[in-house]
């Protein structure tokens, strides 16, 4: 873990939380406030954060490379939620309040660099800041919203149509998440996704 102010790349990595949809046009006071509180840290590709289960909670900035959120069965089966890359956040923010573990994982797709805050320091912040708290609490339940579309989609649209839909919603991270990865959140084999993209013109 790093604070920002003494990392190599501070100033990349300051131009980069401004550009996220939670802190982007933060007052420089308020910036002032959270900046010290954030840590930047990074992962390697397939690494865990976040276990399902856990109770200690924390805050993701992405600054770059892609994360997933997915739930896990006893047998070791995962379904992917969601995935979330620069300008992104991912958040045990629900359960924190809920007071519950957390109900999901979250792992680094690929090497990722994020900046991050505990949970409890980061409540606190929002607290003090409604208008801030007032577009992350949006942003959560969008969130919560969009995982909720993608599985009705695994259920009432076919295997073409799921492509289609993730092809349209997601053009950013084409090309950028393995094609396992992606055939999991489409709940397809590798194969039959190569196969939908060769047929669609693409490169699979």
């Amino acid at each position: 873990m790093s604070a920002i102010a003494t990392h190599p790349q501070r100033n990349t990595i300051r131009l980069q939380l401004k550009q996220n949809l939670i802190l982007r046009e933060l007052p420089a006071s308020v910036w002032a406030e959270l900046e010290p509180q954030l840590e930047i840290v990074e992962h390697r590709k397939g690494e865990t954060l976040v276990r399902q289960g856990a109770t200690n909670m924390e805050q993701f900035f992405v600054l770059e490379g892609i994360l997933k959120r997915g739930v896990s069965n006893p047998q070791g089966k995962e379904m992917i939620l969601r995935f979330a890359a620069e300008t992104d956040m991912d958040t045990s923010y629900a359960a924190w309040r809920l007071k519950t573990p957390i109900p999901y994982s979250i792992q680094a797709v690929t090497k990722v660099r994020l900046a991050t805050m505990s949970m409890p320091h980061w409540t606190e912040f929002l607290d003090r800041h409604e208008e801030i708290k007032r577009r992350f609490e949006y942003e959560v339940m969008r969130v919560m919203s969009e995982i909720m579309a993608h599985t009705i989609t695994l259920h009432l649209l076919d295997a073409p149509g799921r492509l289609a839909r993730f092809t349209r919603k997601h053009e950013d991270l084409l090309g950028r998440i393995p094609k396992k990865e992606l055939a999991s959140y489409l709940n397809l084999t590798p194969e039959t996704l190569s196969r939908l993209k060769q047929r669609a013109g693409g490169a699979g």
